[in-house]
């Protein structure tokens, strides 16, 4: 018998001991994304019409190379941990769940990587 209270025991761990943080950080990303969506979509509207090299001027500012690069990183991680929760809920297979999630976070590392230094290349002009 513990002298926790219930609630004490559970509170803020799942039953993997680490379900809220996955969560929250879901969330985070979630709410960042808005604004840098809306952003990107802002931008997008300003750059139509407009030719390659007025494009390359625009990345090539600091403040839309960072945000893209932040745009990017959130929006890979968002997708990430969005889809380790449908691998993890719906493949039941334990050898193919975790092949599943190899293979999407390796994946996903690997584009988050190939967007950023497409921008980079971009940005300082190599």
């Amino acid at each position: 018998m513990s002298l926790m209270s219930p609630l004490g025991r559970v509170r803020g761990l799942g039953s993997a001991k680490s379900g809220t943080h996955h969560f929250w950080v879901q969330r985070v990303t979630a709410v960042a994304l808005v604004p840098l969506t809306l952003w990107f979509v802002y931008s997008v509207i300003a750059l139509a019409g407009a030719d390659h090299t007025a494009a390359i001027a625009w990345l090539q500012s600091p403040m839309n190379a960072v945000l893209m690069l932040v745009l990017i990183v959130a929006t890979f991680h968002h997708m990430q941990l969005g889809l380790q929760v449908v691998i993890e809920d719906y493949v039941h297979g334990e050898g193919i769940k975790i092949a599943s999630l190899m293979l999407m976070k390796g994946a996903s590392l690997l584009l988050a990587v190939g967007a950023g230094f497409a921008v980079l290349k971009v940005a300082f002009g190599g």
